[in-house]
């Protein structure tokens, strides 16, 4: 395997600019490995060699010619097949998109770009992105790097499994009920839900504030480093210096106010076996000097809001393509577009109303904890072939968004939340620790996690399975 491809994102970008490395080598490096292994993982779902290869080129000759270049000069990226790529298939994952190719890119695209990442594909996601399990009609499913047997997780599993897999060195992504969150704990990295508003979105999440856009990477120092790219403001630089400060010691975490909710207040079921690790980490930011109490936010309405805000969303987006083609979206999806078919303005008006009080709740709460510690997902990496659990902790689920709601439960309140490495089950799959913080502290969040990653160094356990193939 080329050592390159599991570099740190932030240490390959000074490599580039030292000229070090090319960035065509880089490049060339993550190609090897994306034929390799993709085949059987089903991460990249377009790959666009020819112009990959060409702007790696441009960058490797910009730099020889003494110019000035960007954050991300010379890094691949395959972006999140729900991204508008200018000129580059954006299938949506939906069959009626299939030969899409939009005339412009997202606003973060065009950041990420700007900053000089080279634009390698894009990678696969569920149908709309609605879901946490990467699977659709177009491409199918994607499967998980640390066993191919299991989901990716959803709805960045492309991307994650591409981090995991040494595809790309950092990933965009997009998170409404832990589509960030819960992928990075399927495959071991890091997605950071960013607070509504840093990242800037001129689709659906520029006023539907329970989805954003977020970054990816195999550590919080490289999750900083893309943030402070795709940001309002772009400071990568400082974001990176700031995630990087963090106490070498573990002195981060001494007198540090923690609430810690495994279950989250008793609102939800979680696996045995996840609970298991996030125990763990809970006693060990104890050990450091924590003050770790068990605490949860208070979530009442949380579930409401967010079922109903979800289906709003989905029946103003698809209601009257679902109208004139009952057959157009899969089950799932189609029913939740006409959940939102039924609502009255009212229930609109009374959900926006809870999501107020959530935020005001959340205030208040850190203004008594300084952080939230939470499993990222109630369940370890289940088997690609189911559509989702249906039984956790021998609890019974009623619907497909159940298991996925230790994620999108914190998604009314407003604030950033993360998941980060925290450990394997016995028989080696991901676990993730989500941890979430006032909003606005995306920073300060993501140094929260840089030094979980000092002291418990677990984001450096890459996959075994895939190397051998």
């Amino acid at each position: 395997m080329n050592e390159l491809v599991y570099l740190d994102a932030v240490e390959l970008a000074a490599m580039i600019r030292s000229r070090e490395v090319s960035a065509v080598e880089l490049l060339e490096a993550h190609l090897d490995r994306i034929h390799a292994l993709n085949p059987a993982i089903n991460a990249v779902v377009t790959l666009d060699e020819e112009g990959a290869r060409a702007a790696a080129a441009d960058a490797d000759r910009a730099l020889a010619a003494g110019a000035s270049v960007g954050p991300l000069h010379g890094l691949p990226i395959a972006f999140k097949d729900t991204a508008r790529t200018r000129g580059l298939r954006t299938t949506f994952s939906h069959p009626r998109y299939a030969d899409h190719l939009p005339d412009d890119d997202d606003p973060h695209v065009r950041s990420i770009l700007a900053a000089g990442a080279i634009r390698l594909g894009k990678t696969n996601v569920p149908e709309h992105a609605a879901g946490s399990h990467t699977v659709n009609r177009v491409f199918g499913a994607t499967r998980n790097p640390y066993d191919l047997s299991r989901s990716a997780g959803g709805s960045s599993g492309g991307a994650a499994a591409s981090l995991a897999a040494g595809f790309q060195p950092i990933a965009d992504g997009s998170d409404m009920g832990g589509s960030l969150r819960n992928p990075a704990s399927f495959c071991n990295v890091v997605g950071l839900r960013p607070t509504p508003g840093l990242v800037p979105d001129d689709g659906p999440n520029d006023f539907f504030t329970l989805g954003v856009v977020g970054p990816m990477g195999r550590t919080a120092r490289d999750t900083a480093l893309l943030l402070g790219v795709m940001s309002v403001a772009p400071t990568s630089a400082r974001f990176v210096a700031e995630v990087e400060s963090a106490g070498c010691n573990g002195e981060d975490f001494r007198g540090l106010r923690v609430a810690f909710a495994p279950t989250l207040g008793g609102r939800v079921p979680v696996e045995r076996e996840v609970l298991d690790v996030v125990e763990r980490q809970a006693q060990l930011l104890e050990e450091l000097g924590a003050d770790v109490e068990r605490a949860c936010p208070n979530l009442d309405g949380s579930d409401e809001a967010f079922r109903t805000l979800r289906a709003a969303a989905f029946d103003s987006l698809w209601g009257d393509e679902l109208a004139a083609d009952p057959d157009l979206f899969t089950s799932f999806l189609a029913g939740n577009i006409r959940d939102g078919a039924r609502l009255t303005g009212r229930d609109v008006v009374r959900a926006e109303e809870i999501v107020t009080r959530l935020a005001r709740r959340a205030d208040e709460f850190f203004g008594r904890f300084d952080l939230v510690i939470a499993p990222a997902a109630q369940v370890a990496p289940f088997p690609i072939e189911l559509d989702f659990p249906t039984v956790v902790d021998g609890q019974q689920l009623e619907t497909y968004l159940d298991w996925m709601r230790a994620a999108y439960l914190f998604t009314p309140l407003g604030i950033p939340g993360l998941s980060v490495p925290a450990g394997f089950t016995p028989s080696g799959l991901p676990v993730g620790l989500q941890m979430l913080t006032r909003r606005g502290s995306d920073v300060r969040l993501l140094r929260l996690a840089a030094a979980v990653e000092h002291v418990s160094p677990l984001g450096s356990r890459h996959p075994e399975g895939v190397a051998v193939l």
